[in-house]
């Protein structure tokens, strides 16, 4: 019995030490490819624009790379809703007559950038605060995008606070708050120049 104890102990150790060998391998090339994009974004041509969504809380480089590189140019939507529908953020709609019925999200557009806003709306659950990271990254940013920044944190944790509290499921207050976010990036991009 103690042998076949060893035996187990022996393999499980052997089978954690793998996992964790490769949890260390993918933490690696995640960190060697968030360094490549790091690297290139200041040769783009929406580099500003990259740098200026790094002021809303949750949205870091890659982030806001991928929303900007799956957007492109952000001006092309005369006003957030443009930008929400194109996401497929938006609820879908059955009417008639009268009657209006609104449904699940539509889910039209970009599945990538849908999925990157909803990951940055999971960091509007913690109460507002300009922490030494946030005012790092952001601190040679204009004000007016700062204070764009710090309106979304107060205003999206209220809302995620309201949604949770109310007792909507999650993937549905992360959709609310990853709608409001898109525009809160409509704005941040309508006020940011492009370089040359």
């Amino acid at each position: 019995m103690a042998e076949l104890r060893r035996f187990r102990f022996s393999h499980q150790q052997l089978a954690f030490e793998e996992l964790k060998r490769a949890i260390d391998q993918a933490e690696v090339r995640v960190a060697t490819l968030d360094q490549v994009i790091e690297g290139a974004i200041p040769s783009w041509h929406f580099a500003p624009v990259v740098d200026a969504l790094r002021a809303l809380r949750g949205v870091n480089t890659t982030i806001a790379a991928t929303v900007v590189a799956e957007i492109g140019d952000i001006t092309r939507f005369e006003n957030p809703r443009q930008l929400m529908a194109w996401l497929g953020l938006v609820p879908s709609e059955h009417s008639s007559g009268n009657t209006t019925r609104r449904g699940r999200l539509t889910r039209t557009g970009n599945a990538l950038a849908r999925t990157m806003l909803v990951e940055a709306g999971w960091s509007y659950r913690h109460p507002p605060k300009e922490g030494h990271p946030y005012l790092k990254r952001s601190a040679h940013l204009p004000q007016e995008i700062k204070d764009i920044g710090w309106k979304a944190q107060i205003r999206l944790y209220k809302r995620y606070r309201h949604l949770s509290n109310a007792g909507k499921p999650q993937p549905r207050v992360l959709a609310a708050i990853a709608r409001e976010l898109a525009g809160f990036i409509w704005d941040i991009a309508r006020k940011t120049p492009l370089a040359a």
